[in-house]
């Protein structure tokens, strides 16, 4: 203990002289002790002294009372809660962060909450933050502010509360979650090459590239009398399609249409898969449009019960055409071994068929007391507080394998409804997802879920990354999550589809005479060796001891 803190009080004074140098002084001299707050047109100056005090007494600064009038009860409580949050990572876990891609986005939103008059810019920031996490209780905001290289801050509050309103204990540790993971899971061989930067690793073949099939799409429209559900569904399929590979079936997002992994569909399909895409009635695009018109309810709950009834209803279509004479797809379609890949809402779906059991006993709780919610993937879990009853239990045993991407888990499935899983598991998380966090909705939840299972971790990707570039079009360019810059889309995202294409085919091979051959695939080495510049992947079994300990404390906490 004692020989690590000494460890980092020496980087913390070596970086620390590295800053005082960039800015020309001393720490007396360039330390920000007086904070200028602008609302609009009104202007108020308060002492680093005062928003200590308010720290600990939980009152408001008096310089601000007379304005409080201007804030909600909720900006309130924020304000006054951030100031004693304390963000939990050292010196040289900020260090990293702030000089990796995902931590110069995060520096140019904060950059954003500075009035026009503070020069210092994105450079200061990074200094503030490397230098206020040094200080004795780690880093905070009233740390930050003490170590910023200017005798003033001014911050636009309503930016700032734009911006601070994504930060939360969950994306701070989930950064320090993936910057852990770097490094564990590796081989000794690609370790060294990752000291050496010349990765010499041959694979037998690129499981990303499409296969030799010409791809057709055979479009549905299913009819469920029983309960009054229209579902459309687009087959992909292609004549080397056989009964020896699994049925895949895709559930896509919230508000979001059977398009979102059409790539994907096609990928599969060119290698002689058989997939459908299904669009779910009651959460999709169209639904949503209702209601933004007041037509309708964004979510019903019975929706968490009809998601995978949806997909058990088209498997039990899929089997009526795979005995109907002189269909295309007759004798094509292994129904009896179906694997599920469904996306966000979808993600949560495909758990559900996999044995994942929806606890809302504590969802309940949580939700009626009306705590802050911290993600919008939490909020939408929410709308399962009206369910009737506590346990749900919708399982589909023709589901034998599982892939949720950026599932929603935190609350939907309770402390142990994920340990329910009863099938190969592989989840997906991107660092820089803000709708379901990585820490809170998938990380925490891989942990439960019973072996085999597989995690993959795109370091900087976001929640709309796994998608069709043409369902994300409106994306691009557009600040979606304040902390993230907005969602990595379209042609910049290219790499993380290149990524899942080939660890999906080859998840899915596992259950085809050809699994041998794939299995090289769903290692942490092809991981590494398939890793960009902007997009490191990493991929693990088991979440390895350094990382772990960065879970347990969050959990604990």
């Amino acid at each position: 203990m004692g020989r690590n803190w000494g460890s980092l009080k020496t980087v913390a004074g070596f970086l620390g002289a590295i800053v005082l140098t960039q800015f020309g002084g001393n720490a007396s001299v360039i330390a920000a002790d007086t904070v200028i707050v602008r609302l609009g047109l009104f202007t108020e100056s308060i002492s680093l002294t005062e928003l200590q005090k308010a720290a600990k007494t939980g009152e408001l600064p008096e310089s601000l009372q007379p304005y409080t009038k201007e804030l909600s009860e909720q900006q309130r409580r924020f304000f006054l809660g951030a100031l004693g949050m304390n963000i939990p990572m050292n010196i040289v876990t900020v260090d990293k962060l702030v000089n990796s891609r995902i931590g110069t986005t995060i520096l140019n939103d904060f950059a954003t909450a500075l009035a026009r008059r503070d020069k210092a810019g994105v450079q200061a920031l990074r200094a503030g933050l490397v230098l206020g996490s040094t200080a004795p209780q780690g880093l905070s905001i009233l740390s930050f502010i003490a170590a910023y290289p200017s005798k003033r801050l001014e911050i636009d509050l309503p930016q700032a509360f734009l911006v601070a309103g994504s930060l939360n204990t969950a994306f701070w540790r989930t950064q320090q979650f993936m910057l852990a993971l770097t490094r564990s899971g590796l081989s000794s061989d690609i370790a060294l090459q990752l000291d050496s930067k010349t990765p010499q690793i041959a694979f037998p073949f690129d499981p990303s590239q499409p296969g030799n099939a010409q791809v057709k799409i055979l479009n549905l429209s299913l009819n469920d009398q029983k309960r009054d559900r229209q579902i459309p569904v687009d087959i992909y399929w292609s004549t080397a399609a056989t009964a020896d590979k699994p049925v895949i079936v895709l559930s896509h997002g919230f508000a979001s249409v059977r398009t979102d992994l059409r790539y994907l569909a096609e990928h599969l399909a060119s290698h002689g898969y058989v997939v459908a895409a299904l669009e779910h009635p009651g959460s999709n695009q169209a639904n949503t449009d209702l209601a933004f018109q007041g037509k309708t309810r964004v979510m019903k709950p019975q929706e968490f019960l009809d998601r995978p009834q949806d997909i058990s209803f088209v498997l039990d279509e899929l089997e009526k055409l795979n005995q109907t004479a002189n269909h295309p797809l007759q004798g094509k379609l292994a129904t009896n071994k179906a694997m599920i890949i469904g996306y966000s809402f979808g993600g949560g779906t495909a758990l559900a068929l996999a044995g994942a059991e929806l606890q809302l006993e504590h969802l309940k709780q949580r939700c009626q007391k009306n705590l802050a919610v911290l993600s919008l993937g939490e909020d939408m879990q929410c709308i399962a507080q009206e369910l009737p009853e506590n346990s749900y239990q919708l399982r589909d045993p023709r589901i034998k394998q599982a892939i949720a991407f950026n599932p929603t888990t935190s609350l939907i499935f309770g402390e142990t409804g994920l340990t329910k899983i009863q099938v190969p598991t592989l989840v997906l998380t991107g660092s820089a997802d803000k709708t379901t966090p990585a820490l809170t909705e998938q990380i925490v939840g891989f942990n439960k879920i019973p072996s085999p299972k597989w995690l993959v971790g795109i370091v900087g990707g976001t929640h709309l990354s796994v998608k069709d570039p043409s369902t994300t079009l409106d994306q691009i360019g557009q600040p979606n999550t304040p902390i993230s810059g907005g969602e990595v889309v379209g042609e910049q995202a290219a790499d993380v589809r290149k990524y899942v294409k080939a660890i999906v085919l080859a998840f899915a091979a596992q259950m085809t005479p050809e699994a041998k051959n794939y299995a090289v695939f769903l290692t942490s080495d092809y991981a590494q060796f398939a890793s960009t510049a902007a997009f490191p992947f990493r991929l693990i079994t088991e979440i390895p001891p350094d990382a772990m300990a960065v879970v347990k404390e969050f959990v604990d906490k």
